[in-house]
């Protein structure tokens, strides 16, 4: 399609205006200062306009015509070039017409690289993804070459009368982090009537497009498609009532015999009638429970569940997720659940509610929250758990008012949660992987024993094998190799684990941004302070004063292996298991006898390392032989 092209702006990105008398063809640059909206994560370039080159690579014969050398001799980049937020982008913002489609050329010259292949980037106008990771020096095949590329903004993506152009870093596994921008060329397009000027000649006559007809056109196809969408359901339900049970009345509903999922639980319970799980409840005055056709699980009606949560008011909420969120509920028998209710605007929806529902209708473990049934009527997608009084253990360990948990409440704490990992791992037909451990997902009962919890990720396979799989997990907790191989395997819950460890030991959040970069990510952080023997500095205050030496030693080995980069370094769930195991034994051993714990200002690699598997030397053998007597033998279930 042929357009006419109105300029509206020329910028010289990172350097002066340039006037018509030194450009070459006496056009005029300004300078970015009044369109930078982020001039405190920028910094200005210049080289000498001498050293610019314009490449002929391509079959591109690029002239100082389409811009001059002062354009490119200029430029700006990322002030922190090792920020860790993949978000923070240069910004250039511009104020156009909203009716028009725009060309938008960039002009890119590297002159802030010492070597090829150093510098990647982000192209994004008003949001929309216009080049990934360009790598200007596959373009050009020198530093300091000349570069353009051109896009077109339709008008239908220009809202509150602006462009926004930005240059940001990839999200690639890269040395150096930096994006650059030398220039800006903003021209406007002719629109459908081939003006610049709207949709009247200069007679005042209009030459648009003929909008009543295109806005008939469209409600005849919107009628159209919603008269056959009704009779379709029409002629559904027609065809429902000629084969409605004979019973039908006795469930209150019409959606028994009309929507199809209920009429499949009706016949289940039909053909149940005769054991013990009635389908009429003892006590619910002739109202009727039905049961899931996948195991044991209670079938509820939306109207219970609205009566056990106060019409899901707001002030029982105690979590909320992904999924949506969870409330208290209290049962008609006045058993307390937690209720969670799928949100209607969910990005995850029905596929988190299938399989979290068909995940622990398979399983039951001691810790593994037990699901007590659902609800799938009127839309509505609700899972009932049991009632985990004492809340997810993150809240134990930070960020809340909770009194602080000793070193063997911790340790009894992750063994739970390791055997209920491990039972998914190894305890069905198919191994499970949970896919999103993190303590907010290991939940504590009145007992503080722990259960694992939120299945909506879990992906089933063959024991030991891998499968390809969109990448998915919560930051900070999620395996390197995962995310850069996106094969999934059991060793991808052991990363995960080997975070929540650490996140036990030293009680702060895994990712916190308003640390120095260094110690942002607890994981990398720990490995560091590992590696130098400086780890156990970072244990948290209140314990530090309790916890055995060699119960510390057992725990911060194991939870080093588990963050080994390759997965075929970490060990296995039975594995990690057994190491905490052999922590706590060491941990109450110490309470009765006098045991050392740690010392302060000692460093790690200064004592005697024992080996993973066991300890060496002859005092430690000693002392833990008649406490390990049971577990030489132990296996994971």
């Amino acid at each position: 399609m042929k357009s006419a092209l109105q300029v509206s702006y020329r910028i010289n990105v990172g350097g002066p205006t340039i006037t018509p008398e030194v450009d070459t063809l006496s056009r005029t640059w300004e300078t970015d200062g009044s369109y930078n909206i982020f001039p405190q994560g920028s910094m200005s370039v210049s080289v000498s306009n001498k050293s610019i080159k314009y490449s002929q690579e391509n079959g591109v014969n690029l002239t100082p015509l389409i811009a001059p050398n002062s354009v490119y001799a200029t430029c700006v980049q990322m002030k922190d070039t090792e920020v860790m937020q993949p978000k923070f982008n240069l910004s250039w913002m511009v104020n156009v017409e909203e009716s028009y489609s725009y060309l938008i050329r960039l002009h890119f010259c590297d002159i802030v690289s010492t070597s090829l292949d150093q510098l990647y980037f982000n192209v994004y106008i008003n949001g929309i993804e216009g080049v990934e990771a360009l790598d200007l020096s596959s373009q050009t095949k020198a530093l300091s070459t000349a570069f353009y590329m051109d896009f077109v903004i339709d008008s239908s993506n220009i809202t509150n009368g602006s462009i926004l152009i930005q240059v940001g870093p990839p999200n690639l596994q890269l040395s150096t982090t930096n994006a650059i921008l030398n220039g800006i060329e903003v021209m406007k397009m002719s629109n459908s009537a081939n003006s610049l000027d709207g949709f009247f000649s200069v007679d005042g006559e209009y030459i648009g497009p003929n909008v009543t007809s295109k806005v008939m056109k469209i409600i005849a196809i919107v009628g159209l498609a919603l008269a056959v969408i009704a009779f379709l359901l029409l002629a559904i339900m027609y065809i429902r009532w000629l084969r409605r049970p004979l019973d039908w009345e006795e469930s209150r509903s019409l959606s028994s015999w009309i929507l199809p999922l209920h009429s499949r639980r009706k016949k289940s319970c039909n053909t149940n009638l005769n054991t013990s799980d009635s389908p009429k409840s003892k006590n619910g005055g002739g109202h009727f429970v039905h049961y899931s056709p996948r195991g044991q699980e209670k079938f509820f009606h939306f109207a219970e569940l609205q009566r056990a949560t106060n019409n899901f008011d707001d002030k029982r909420v105690i979590g909320e997720g992904g999924f949506g969120k969870v409330y208290l509920g209290i049962l008609e028998d006045g058993t307390n659940v937690a209720i969670k209710r799928g949100s209607g605007g969910s990005g995850q929806g029905m596929n988190e509610f299938i399989t979290e529902l068909s995940m622990l209708s398979k399983m039951r473990h001691r810790h593994l929250v037990s699901l007590i049934g659902y609800c799938d009527e009127n839309s509505e997608m609700v899972l009932i758990y049991d009632y985990m009084s004492n809340g997810p253990f993150r809240s134990h360990l930070y960020g809340s008012n909770f009194s602080p948990l000793s070193w063997q409440k911790r340790l009894e704490i992750c063994i739970g949660a390791a055997r209920g990992l491990h039972y998914l791992h190894t305890g069905a037909s198919q191994s499970i992987i949970h896919r999103d451990v993190k303590t907010t997902n290991i939940l504590l009962d009145e007992n503080y024993v722990a259960k694992v919890s939120d299945f909506g990720l879990s992906k089933a396979i063959q024991d030991k094998s891998q499968v390809s799989t969109a990448v998915k997990g919560s930051f900070g907790y999620l395996d390197p190799e995962y995310f850069r191989s996106q094969q999934l395997t059991q060793k991808s819950d052991i990363y995960s684990f080997g975070v929540v460890l650490f996140e036990v030991l030293c009680a702060r959040p895994v990712v916190c941004p308003t640390l120095p970069m260094e110690q942002a990510n607890l994981a990398d952080w720990v490995l560091q302070q590992y590696r130098i023997g400086n780890l156990h500095k970072m244990i948290d205050k209140n314990i530090v004063d309790t916890i055995n030496h060699e119960s510390y030693k057992i725990f911060s080995q194991i939870g080093v292996k588990c963050l080994a980069d390759h997965g075929v370094d970490r060990p296995s769930m039975g594995d990690v298991l057994w190491h905490l195991e052999h922590a706590l034994q060491l941990q109450i051993a110490s309470s009765h006898v006098d045991i050392p714990l740690i010392d302060q200002s000692t460093n790690e690699y200064e004592r005697n390392d024992d080996h993973l598997h066991g300890v060496t030397s002859d005092e430690s053998a000693n002392s833990s032989s008649i406490l390990f007597s049971q577990m030489v033998n132990f296996q994971g279930r």
